[in-house]
């Protein structure tokens, strides 16, 4: 890429390991999967991979729940498949981001024993530990994500501790500066062994408000949530005070000076909070967080007015900071399902990855976004999330795109020899990636086609954003980078659309794994879920 720091602009692929490929046949992804296919990874022409957790865990939020930070859980191989890993994708070029889990962890960390056990060891304070109320109720009102009370019972110190999530997640109390210290250390360890940096989950969860006070409720109107069941209690609060502290931004300035001396190295955040545009805004401001992505764009909401609303209230409120967009992950239904329901198909699939790298900023795409994927339907009796569990059956939960990556049409498409750990999704194995390299016309071949081209144009890659006004549903705008400056244009409808634009001579660029539309004389035309490209005299 012409720029001097890869994350600008950098399209950073989304590896979820439990689900890539499994060498071993136990039904489970591992490193040596991962190792296995990076050259296809290589091929796609992204900057960079993020794995998500493959630490030592107990796995009852499938890694999130970390018992040690430090050392690879066996079921995903050895610290020295690590290497070999980190030693394979720099070889071809491409840069290595881990998961890291910094507000929480698992209930089997060896902090968290000793914790638990007193008010007076040595890591008495390291947890948020909170006495009854005088009728034996928590402490507070605050709720955990996951449903249900974000406090739990601990018999050995006759006090509550605090999960955010699951209650086998419990939160470390940043207030302490040993904690701090602590997981700045665990962040050095992977710096020092070669990662090229760190997407950091929930990272506004870090802190929490000292009073513990109660969370104010929520309007019944205003209980919309963003990739949480819309019957979850969680959201019938206004989360003031269990995250986003004021607080937590010296962590994040802790974690730049670290990662400053380390200057090839970054930072991603992700962010959930009351305001999360906000929140990214202020997160990514100079020396904090290089970059920042909300679930902003990971909504039901597929609108030329939502998207165009979201991208420009973040801009109006970046002082130099850099977002990260992202329309699929392992949180959240696949896009071409979510967005496109019964009539999603390859021509959106095509689409939808050429709009997210289309936006300011870098790009997340999900493993499997390549091929087009949608959502797959697991029954209840072959659910894994414990989220998907308990809110069944109104909330599927997260099993949906977390299933096997199809590499070929067998019955386990190329994912395992043995019984797979969710089920292979019957809609994906013609989808799969031996079957999309064989065929030019592929969401696969265009995706690498466009990748690659976007490569060649600066002001896709760091160039600022204006929109342009247009009529549903049609959402354009102009990329500006030095004196190029580009006209981008999308249908966001399933049927044809023209309208008028004011915006001069435009040529035309053959932008390859689109359906391409034109203009003339100011009139756009788009194909359905089309695309314009044009250069701007």
């Amino acid at each position: 890429m012409a720029t001097k720091q890869w994350w600008r602009g950098g399209v950073i692929y989304q590896i979820y390991p439990r689900s890539f490929l499994d060498t071993n046949g136990d039904g489970i992804g591992d490193l040596p999967g991962i190792i296995e296919k990076l050259d296809y990874v290589a091929s796609l022409g992204v900057d960079a991979i993020w794995i998500s957790p493959f630490f030592k865990s107990p796995m009852a939020d499938f890694g999130y729940d970390i018992a040690d930070p430090r050392a690879v859980d066996p079921m995903f191989g050895t610290l020295d498949d690590f290497d070999r890993l980190l030693a394979k994708a720099h070889s071809l070029g491409v840069k290595v981001m881990i998961d890291q889990v910094l507000s929480h962890t698992s209930d089997e960390h060896e902090w968290f024993k000793e914790s638990r056990q007193s008010r007076d060891n040595a890591k008495a304070d390291w947890y948020v530990w909170a006495d009854a109320k005088p009728d034996g109720t928590p402490p507070n009102n605050w709720l955990s994500i996951f449903g249900g009370v974000a406090w739990r019972w601990e018999p050995r110190r006759c006090q509550y501790y605090l999960h955010n999530f699951l209650s086998s997640q419990p939160d470390l109390n940043f207030h302490n500066p040993e904690v701090r210290a602590a997981q700045l250390d665990n962040l050095k360890f992977w710096l020092d062994r070669g990662v090229d940096g760190f997407r950091l989950d929930s990272i506004n969860f870090c802190f929490h408000d000292a009073q513990l006070r109660d969370n104010p409720p929520k309007p019944e109107e205003l209980r919309t949530g963003r990739g949480f069941a819309a019957d979850n209690p969680y959201a019938f609060q206004y989360h003031y005070f269990n995250n986003t502290q004021p607080e937590n931004l010296g962590v994040l300035e802790d974690v730049r000076r670290l990662m400053d001396r380390y200057p090839d190295a970054a930072t991603l955040g992700e962010i959930s909070s009351e305001d999360s545009l906000a929140t990214m805004a202020e997160y990514v401001r100079p020396g904090r967080l290089h970059m920042g992505y909300s679930f902003e764009l990971l909504t039901d909401d597929f609108s030329a007015a939502y998207i165009r609303g979201t991208v420009e209230r973040l801009e109006a409120s970046l002082v130099d900071g850099w977002p990260c967009w992202a329309i699929s992950n392992h949180d959240v239904r696949r896009a071409v399902t979510r967005w496109g329901g019964a009539n999603g198909n390859d021509v959106l699939a095509r689409q939808l990855v050429a709009l997210v790298c289309s936006l300011r900023g870098s790009v997340c795409l999900y493993q499997g976004e390549e091929l087009g994927l949608p959502e797959a339907d697991v029954p209840y009796e072959l659910l894994q999330d414990p989220y998907g569990i308990a809110f069944w059956p109104t909330f599927k939960g997260r099993d949906g795109c977390r299933t096997p990556m199809p590499w070929n049409g067998g019955a386990s498409a190329g994912f395992t020899d043995g019984t797979p750990w969710l089920p292979v999704a019957p809609t994906h194995r013609p989808r799969s990636v031996s079957t999309q390299q064989a065929d030019p016309s592929s969401v696969l071949n265009a995706v690498r086609a466009f990748l690659r081209w976007r490569h060649t144009q600066p002001a896709l890659v760091e160039g600022s954003i204006r929109f342009l006004d247009t009529p549903e549903p049609v959402l354009a705008f102009v990329r500006e980078q030095a004196s190029e400056r580009l006209l981008v244009a999308f249908n966001l409808s399933a049927q044809p659309v023209t309208c008028t634009l004011d915006v001069g001579t435009a040529t035309t660029l053959d932008a390859p794994g689109i359906d391409t539309g034109g203009i003339d004389a100011g009139t756009l035309q788009l194909p359905a879920h089309g695309a314009l490209f044009a250069r701007l005299d």
